[in-house]
């Protein structure tokens, strides 16, 4: 289990695994005052949260589904990736999907993170590639049902 190193500047309780399967930790809103998103707004609201990633590993920033279903709250570029050498804010891009006024308070869980191991490529030019099964099939190639 990889250990990795945060800031609180809060006062909510930290990004915590809900169960022992759970891949994703709730990230809570850090606000002085309540943020209403009406329908169809976007707003970055802050965490309080700053963390030190390993090199090798990325935080991503996902939608809560509970709160995407109930209330059509998403995180807008999900998912949204920390790297390993940024040291700001955890930020979470909310936006409101529904066609109701959504409220958002601090201490409300707004999205979740999950923390992600990762590999570097290199790329090798070619002027042509393996074949496949599947090939150039694209979009909806496999049919539609």
């Amino acid at each position: 289990m990889a250990k990795i190193r945060i800031i609180n500047e809060s006062g909510n309780k930290l990004p915590a695994y809900e169960t022992s399967s759970s891949a994703g930790m709730d990230l809570m809103a850090y606000l002085e005052e309540t943020v209403v998103l009406k329908p169809l707004e976007r707003a970055l609201i802050p965490t309080g949260m700053k963390i030190e990633l390993p090199n090798g590993y990325e935080a991503q920033i996902r939608s809560r589904s509970g709160l995407s279903l109930k209330k059509g709250l998403i995180v807008l570029n999900a998912p949204g990736t920390i790297d390993a050498d940024y040291r700001g804010d955890v930020g979470i891009i909310a936006m409101n999907m529904s066609n109701q006024d959504i409220e958002i308070n601090n201490g409300d869980r707004i999205a979740q993170m999950v923390i992600s191991k990762y590999e570097k490529i290199e790329w090798l030019e070619s002027v042509e590639l393996s074949d496949s099964e599947r090939g150039q099939g694209g979009f909806g190639h496999t049919g539609i049902n």
